[in-house]
Order: C-alpha cells, then sequence, then structure tokens
C-alpha cells in the first residue's frame, strides 16, 4: 500500500491547482487521473481569458500546470478510481486499479463532462466550431452566425451573451417551450438579432472538414452558421462517491466555502462540485482553497 499526506483525485486545472498548493506547504502529494493530465483544458483550442496570459491553449497551460505541480513534489500517477473509504480521522484507503493509497486527506476534483448531443458530427467537430462554453469560445466568433442549442438556464444565458458579440443567435430547442426561468425569456425580447427554433431537434453538426458551416434539424432544414454551442447539461464525475459524500439533485458534490465535504477531511474542488459558475480561473481558485483546508485539517489531527 503507497502511503501519503494528501491524495488528490483528478488531474484537470482545479486538482493540478490543488496538488502544487499542497505539495508546496510541505506536504507528500499524490494526484490520480486516468487520463492525462488537463482534463477539460485538453479540449480548448485557444484560452484568453485567463488571469495574466493574453493567449495561450488548453494543452499548453496544462502543461504548465502540471511540471509546476511536479515541481514543488506533487506526484501524479495514472491510475482510475475503484472505491474510497474512511478507517478514522486522518485514515482514507482509496482503491484504485494501481493499488490502495492511504492518505491523511483528501481532495476529490474529478470534474463534470458536457452532456453531448449524440448528434452525427458533434465529436469530429470539437475545437473546430462546436463549443459547450460561451465565455470560453464566444469571442472567436464575433461579428458571425452561430447556434446555440438548448433550453434551460444555461443555454439562454449565454445565447444572450452571445448575442452581443455576435452578428446572429439561432436558438434550437427539442421542446415548445424554454425551460429557462421567465426573466430569462423575457430578456430575449430585447435582442433582435436572436431568433428560435422550439419543437426542433439538431441531428447533424455540419462542416467543410474543417470548421463547422451549419447544423441539420430533425426535418431536413439546414441552418447555417460558424458555430454550434451546446447546452444539454453537464454530467458530474461522481459515480465513485455517490455512497461517500452527500450529493446535490444533479449529483454534485455539496461543499462549504472551504471547499468541505459533508466528510471531515474530504474537500472537493471545480467543476465536479455544486457552484454557480464553472470556469478555469474558479476550478484553479477551488483547487487552491481545497489545498489550504486540507492543511488545516492535517495540522489538527
Amino acid at each position: 500500500m503507497t502511503k501519503t499526506d494528501v491524495l488528490v483525485i483528478g488531474a484537470g486545472p482545479a486538482g493540478l491547482s490543488a496538488a502544487a498548493y499542497a505539495a508546496r506547504a510541505g506536504y507528500d502529494v499524490i494526484a490520480i487521473d486516468q487520463l492525462s493530465p488537463g482534463g477539460q483544458l485538453l479540449l480548448i483550442d485557444e484560452i484568453e481569458n485567463y488571469p495574466g496570459l493574453a493567449l495561450t491553449n488548453g494543452y499548453k497551460l496544462a502543461e504548465d500546470m502540471e511540471k509546476q505541480a511536479t515541481s514543488f513534489g506533487a506526484k501524479i500517477e495514472f491510475s482510475a478510481l475503484i472505491g474510497i473509504k474512511k478507517e478514522g480521522e486522518g485514515r482514507f484507503i482509496a482503491q484504485t486499479d494501481s493499488g490502495e493509497i492511504e492518505a491523511k486527506a483528501v481532495i476529490i476534483a474529478t470534474g463534470a463532462d458536457h452532456r453531448h448531443l449524440g448528434a452525427k458530427g458533434e465529436e469530429e467537430n470539437q475545437g473546430r466550431g462546436v463549443s459547450y462554453c460561451a465565455t470560453c469560445d464566444g469571442p472567436f466568433f464575433k461579428n458571425k452566425d452561430v447556434i446555440v442549442v438548448g433550453g434551460g438556464d444555461t443555454a439562454l444565458t449565454d445565447a444572450i451573451y452571445l448575442a452581443k458579440i455576435t452578428r446572429s443567435v439561432t436558438i434550437v430547442h427539442r421542446r415548445e417551450e424554454f425551460r429557462a426561468q421567465k426573466a430569462l425569456q423575457y430578456k430575449l425580447n430585447g435582442y433582435d438579432n436572436i431568433a428560435t427554433k422550439l419543437g426542433h431537434n439538431v441531428v447533424e453538426i455540419i462542416s467543410d472538414g474543417r470548421k463547422v458551416t451549419g447544423a441539420k434539424l430533425e426535418n431536413g432544414e439546414i441552418l447555417n452558421a460558424d458555430a454550434v454551442f451546446i447546452f444539454v447539461g453537464i454530467v458530474p464525475n461522481t459515480a465513485p462517491f455517490k455512497s461517500f459524500v452527500a450529493l446535490d439533485r444533479n449529483g454534485f458534490i455539496i461543499t462549504d466555502g472551504k471547499m468541505e465535504t459533508d466528510v471531515k477531511g474530504v474537500f472537493a474542488a471545480g467543476d465536479v462540485r455544486t457552484t454557480p459558475f464553472r470556469q478555469v480561473t474558479t476550478a484553479t481558485s477551488d483547487g487552491a482553497i481545497a489545498a489550504h483546508s486540507a492543511d488545516e485539517y492535517i495540522s489538527n489531527l
């Protein structure tokens, strides 16, 4: 069995930030992830809203975060979590596909995946005009035509955001009415460049082989556009923790402001937790707070 002070589960922005802060504080840190470090960062072609960096790409930022964490002594291992349990204060046992890890504190940073439409052409056009984040990618489509798929609060909020910087926004929603709060629906009326297509499904993302050129509806109608923004929900990666920590009704981990869960010594950071805003900057902030809180917990054992 491998022993460590802090076990970080997940090596996206939140996990790498937590690992860096905890290691810099002098703790032995192991961060595990079944994929390459970086998480959702690896899906972002260009990032221009990370403080202090005028323009970078997700792969480069992820690489820099990993190097920083390991430079402080954090170890990053490629393992998948199978299960985890608490065997007393300051003693957690994590079962991975590479063996058991014992830790004094645990930081969960497994993130969340964007729910996909399952439309033809969706997967291959990610980063070429298919996006799941308006604030991340919207500015790249200034004065162009875009499609927003979805009918909830996020879809309408981001459609309004996009309407301010693009030429036109067409919202496609599978139901005959939006699910978003009425206040957001009323706001749509203030934008002449927002059109709606209710009661329709996008069945295909069309491209010219290099970039998105539009979308096809189930009735055969083609909507020309330079980008398709998909907001049909996100799925938190919390399957291994359902009987370990408290989750909200959508499956996200509930924390307080110190990133502490209902289990003492277990913290959560980033997209996996209940939070009103999910960005790279907020994830790294969560990770720093979680590491600080883990430090306080271990110091008081």
